[in-house]
């Protein structure tokens, strides 16, 4: 087996993204590297090798089909006759039609035993169109595969957006792939550091550039401290006479519509919990908690009626998102109100007077994207049992291989001073022990990325691989 084998980047992107700019640009930079570029095209009359700059590179052209499909075989020739130079490549590039799925091509160097011995996937590179990329998403096509299998994503043609409009862009990009790191580009201006030996591997690299990527999901969007005194008191959900906006908790999604997630705009859940202190290690037990009691049964709660402080999920009944409900106090203290999803405001009361939240944050909520891709991360201290890891990876791709588009991560095997290092595309995947720990801490850090995921599900179903 090849202990350097020759890394390849994919560069993939819907049609006039900007990926063959993106290829000359790469071409003449002063690298040093010899590289050979792969070109696909979709029609039986070549004309993207036309577009790509003379260069010192070879330059292999597939026509009559898209590499992810009809030409796959011709792919694994032109690579087989790539390993036959007298003089070692220090890359290959290839670039995909834009209507191409990249998952198929990810996968010959997974499926053949040649491909998986002398080359090695280093990242998949999609550009995106800033000024048509909404479009291309609401329309569902492959530009959502595109997203989702990106190591590193260039949101290009950056001059065609307002910076309003590219932060939106990110942020639905984030929906899809937390995990990939995203530059704004012009004409594709980015540093080669960026897009070529990025690592595949190396999911440290992303938490490098987004330490929050793994940032979990929650099923309320937010929530507040109120300090309460004996006795019942008055919680008001949307705008009422006296109300005004004192305590600053507004809901801005700017879609149009709130978020409800249970399905109803005429419905918001609701938990009211006690808190020892507004201290970190306090907040963070108690918000843990509520995301167990956001995923019970609820009690179903009409205008003017109780609700109860503890652990139980109230589902209030709103008419035309408003509402007034009574809170009773038992023993004075300290409560945590949890909010779900949704836009219109909530107000506590005492004994008539507006009462503001003493502390208050906003969370990532698990709101469901039109394009039904999401990610889940896991992060988590010890060591695993191998023979429960095979086990649970096993069936994962037997049972959601066609849901999951990615995964990727850096596990902690009991019993081995190295670091498994591992990724995978639908039901295809490859592991191997890197560099050892050493000093570092051993934490687990896997990413999942594709449809139907459910992130409760994955983490209890991991953290039932760890050594007891």
């Amino acid at each position: 087996m090849d202990s350097n084998p020759i890394p390849v980047t994919v560069l993939t992107g819907f049609l006039g993204s900007g990926k063959t700019t993106l290829l000359n640009r790469i071409l003449s930079e002063r690298h040093g590297r010899k590289l050979a570029v792969i070109e696909n095209e979709f029609g039986e009359v070549g004309v993207d090798n036309q577009l790509v700059i003379q260069s010192d590179e070879e330059l292999f052209e597939m026509n009559n089909g898209c590499i992810c499909c009809s030409v796959r075989g011709d792919l694994i020739r032109i690579l087989g006759r790539l390993l036959k130079r007298k003089d070692r490549l220090d890359g290959i590039l290839i670039e995909t039609t834009g209507l191409a799925n990249p998952a198929p091509v990810a996968q010959t160097f997974f499926t053949d035993d040649e491909m998986r011995r002398n080359f090695r996937l280093d990242g998949i590179v999609t550009v995106v169109d800033a000024k048509h990329l909404s479009t291309h998403l609401d329309l569902g096509d492959e530009s959502v595969k595109q997203v989702a299998f990106a190591d590193v994503i260039l949101l290009n043609k950056t001059d065609l957006a307002s910076p309003r409009e590219l932060d939106a862009l990110e942020a639905r990009i984030r929906g899809i792939n937390a995990v990939a790191s995203i530059h704004r580009t012009r004409n594709c201006a980015v540093p080669l550091g960026r897009v070529l030996d990025i690592g595949g591997f190396n999911l440290g690299r992303a938490t490098e550039i987004d330490p929050k990527f793994m940032e979990p999901e929650y099923p309320f969007e937010w929530a507040g401290a109120y300090r309460l005194p004996e006795g019942t008191h008055d919680l008001v959900i949307g705008h009422r006479d006296g109300d005004g906006r004192g305590h600053g908790h507004e809901h801005d999604h700017g879609d149009g519509h709130a978020h409800h997630h249970h399905g109803s705009e005429n419905e918001l859940d609701v938990a009211v919990m006690p808190v020892g202190s507004l201290g970190e290690g306090d907040i963070a037990a108690v918000r843990d908690a509520a995301v167990a009691v956001f995923s019970g049964w609820e009690r179903r709660v009409k205008e003017g009626e109780l609700i109860l402080p503890g652990p139980s999920l109230n589902r209030l009944l709103l008419n035309r998102g408003s509402g007034g409900f009574r809170v009773e106090v038992a023993s004075p203290g300290l409560f945590l109100v949890f909010e779900g999803c949704g836009e219109d405001p909530l107000h506590v009361h005492v004994a008539g007077e507006l009462v503001k939240p003493s502390w208050q944050a906003d969370f990532h909520a698990a709101h469901e994207h039109s394009e039904g891709v999401t990610s889940v991360g896991i992060q988590h201290p010890g060591e695993l049992d191998g023979g429960r890891l095979n086990e649970w990876i096993g069936g994962l791709l037997r049972t959601k291989g066609n849901d999951i588009y990615r995964m990727k991560g850096v596990l902690s095997v009991r019993g081995a001073a190295r670091r498994l290092v591992f990724q995978g595309i639908h039901m295809l995947f490859d592991a191997k022990f890197d560099r050892e720990w050493g000093s570092e801490p051993r934490v687990n850090t896997l990413v999942f990325i594709g449809k139907n995921l459910n992130r409760a599900a994955l983490t209890e179903e991991f953290k039932a691989c760890l050594s007891a």
